[in-house]
């Protein structure tokens, strides 16, 4: 028979209380969570994240609640807007819990209470709205739900952060009414833009046959100005040769004269020279004749000489 040492059996004993112990009287709460602990069935206290001591068979810890923000997707509910449509609107509710013990003590399925409260403020909402508002104000609908339900849930220990409606599905006869009419809209808008590019482009068009009649006109202007300056300096230059040629016969007539005085010459030289003018004019097809007065007195001189010489010879 093998004897075991008193000793060994204490030691035994005293293990095996003390991980009793540990397993039963020693918690370790995590990060984001909070343990409510009660004391014969009272609230004693709220454990945050570390470790923590009970006393065995007096403190109970109930299951750790979570401080995290939570999400809960509600099925759809039954609504009637103010027309008396009915449709099924479905939304999300975002909250976290800020005190565990209001959480735990406040109301008996805090979830559920979140639901059915949500469900009911929705159908007040949208009892005070027409199916269009409804449609077009998701926004509007999500504020009053949240501060309803923030409001409401205060005594609860709990924290709205957001509520989202998510859907919103009308009867079927009211989805195909509404796709007609949407249909007719885009359709509209189809022949507005339409016709707004017939006259833009209408109106491009005028615009450049009146742009380009005006830079025609401009060019037909130019042609005339620059043909009008032409002419003017062609006349200019006609004139000026003009005056040159006669400027280079007064200036030959004047450098002749210069020549005939300087080389001596007396007057019946002078006559000559006239009477040989005189013959040169009298060949061309002039019928009268334009004597100087002075030319004419040589002449006659000229006659008296003749006869006087011819007596002479008789």
């Amino acid at each position: 028979m093998i004897t075991l040492d008193p000793l060994l059996i204490a030691i035994i004993v005293i293990v095996v209380l003390v991980v009793l112990f540990s397993v039963t009287c020693i918690k370790i709460v995590p990060q984001a969570e909070a343990a409510i602990v009660e004391r014969l069935g009272s609230y004693l206290d709220t454990w945050n994240n570390g470790l923590h001591v009970k006393v065995p068979f007096i403190d109970r810890v109930r299951p750790y609640i979570s401080l995290k923000e939570q999400v809960f997707d509600f099925p759809p509910q039954p609504v009637i807007t103010k027309d008396n449509v009915t449709m099924s609107i479905d939304s999300v509710v975002f909250f976290r819990i800020m005190d565990p013990k209001l959480y735990t003590y406040g109301v008996e399925s805090p979830i559920l209470a979140i639901e059915n409260l949500s469900a009911t403020t929705l159908r007040n909402i949208i009892g005070d709205l027409d199916l269009d508002t409804t449609l077009t104000s998701r926004d509007t609908i999500n504020a009053k739900m949240r501060a309803i339900l923030d409001e409401a849930t205060d005594a609860w220990g709990i924290k709205v952060n957001r509520v989202e409606v998510k859907n919103i599905t009308p009867p079927s006869a009211i989805q195909q009414a509404m796709e007609k009419q949407m249909k007719a809209e885009r359709e509209k808008r189809e022949a507005v833009l339409l016709a707004e590019g017939e006259k833009q482009a209408a109106i491009t068009i005028a615009e450049g046959n009146k742009q380009a009649q005006i830079l025609s006109a401009e060019a037909a202007k130019q042609q005339v100005i620059l043909a009008a300056e032409a002419e003017k300096e062609k006349q200019i230059r006609e004139a000026e040769g003009e005056a040159e040629a006669i400027k280079n016969v007064q200036q030959a007539t004047a450098d002749g004269i210069r020549m005939v005085r300087e080389a001596g010459a007396d007057n019946a030289v002078l006559t000559l020279q006239a009477f040989e003018a005189l013959k040169a004019v009298a060949n061309g097809r002039a019928t009268k004749l334009i004597i100087p007065s002075e030319i004419q007195g040589m002449a006659g001189l000229a006659a008296s000489l003749k006869e006087i010489v011819a007596d002479d010879k008789q």
